[in-house]
């Protein structure tokens, strides 16, 4: 930002006060070019009304009006209808859109505690039964014991041993 030269307030006026000359101006030209087409379009559509005197000549305007007002009429309807149609469509696809992005939040779904046993009764339905005991495949291994383990077995507490070899030296001395 230091090395930017910043505007004075003044020099910051004048440029605004000239976008909003320039802004006006535009808008001006644009609200002139947009009255000239309607201008022309009025022009085009609805000629200037020649009021006949006689009776005849009345009812040959109003029926000649009377067929343009339908024409129109048909023109608007058909144009709305064509409108409607690609409003729905639009519709249709945002729908779609939606759907493909995935926008929808999933629920979070609760924890429930279940057996194997019974989840596979939920998902296979009630006729399979299957047991899922897995402790059924295991291999039996048998435990050998030696002998030496046993023994340390049978030694027990090194407490009582130590009282024991205790009494011996009792045994000696008397």
């Amino acid at each position: 930002m230091a090395t930017e030269k910043r505007l004075s307030a003044r020099r910051k006026h004048t440029l605004k006060s000239c976008m909003l000359v320039v802004a006006n101006n535009l808008l001006e030209a644009e609200s002139q070019v947009k009255a000239t087409e309607r201008e022309k379009f009025l022009a085009e559509k609805c000629p200037p009304l020649d009021v006949p005197y006689s009776r005849e000549e009345l009812l040959e305007l109003c029926n000649k009006l009377h067929q343009q007002i339908n024409i129109s009429e048909e023109e608007r309807y058909c144009t709305e209808f064509k409108l409607n149609m690609v409003l729905n469509e639009v519709r249709d696809l945002n729908i779609k859109i939606v759907d493909l992005r995935g926008k929808f939040k999933r629920p979070r779904l609760k924890k429930v505690r279940m057996s194997a046993d019974a989840m596979l009764k939920a998902l296979l339905g009630s006729k399979h039964t299957v047991n899922m005991d897995l402790r059924a495949n295991l291999k039996q291994v048998k435990k050998e014991v030696k002998e030496e383990d046993k023994q340390l077995r049978d030694v027990g507490d090194w407490r009582k041993n130590i009282e024991d070899k205790s009494d011996r030296k009792k045994m000696f001395d008397s």
